[in-house]
């Protein structure tokens, strides 16, 4: 995969506000697998602020949940020794903003996952700016079926 990011690789086409390569307007986060776990460094712009200087607490959560999903759909993969994610989506996800997360450089985003079954992960992850910890998530993100609307919607 070298420097092709999940989305890239798996989902060329998507258009998800947060994630989806072919969405000119969105975040367009590129996830890398790094080990075990898979990261992302993203550039906010001054749109993105909630105030000058300060990354908006809607983006934060857009982009650790995102970041995290394509965290879980890498790791099922691996788990269940398929060439392709499974779609997921995100079942509940939840945010700490642990300090004003400053917009002026990239931000870091890692996620682990942290305990899963056939079709579900739990995930957890960090945004990292300035050198410091400013937002966390933990979320769970399943493994949808035939029949759901997210369903081969990448």
């Amino acid at each position: 995969m070298e420097n092709r990011s999940l989305q890239e690789t798996y989902a060329p086409h998507n258009a998800c506000f947060g994630c989806g390569p072919a969405n000119d307007k969105g975040l367009r986060i590129r996830s890398l697998v790094q080990g075990d776990e898979v990261v992302a460094d993203w550039k906010p712009e001054p749109y993105h602020e909630a105030f000058p200087g300060m990354l908006n607490g809607g983006i934060i959560g857009a982009l650790l949940d995102c970041h995290s999903n394509w965290a879980a759909a890498w790791y099922l993969m691996k788990r269940a020794g398929l060439d392709t994610p499974p779609c997921t989506v995100t079942a509940d996800y939840a945010i700490k903003l642990l300090r004003p997360t400053p917009s002026n450089d990239s931000v870091h985003l890692v996620a682990n996952v942290t305990e899963s079954t056939d079709d579900r992960a739990i995930v957890e992850a960090k945004l990292i700016a300035g050198g410091k910890v400013c937002a966390t998530c933990r979320g769970t993100f399943v493994a949808v079926k035939p029949g759901h609307p997210a369903y081969h919607r990448w």
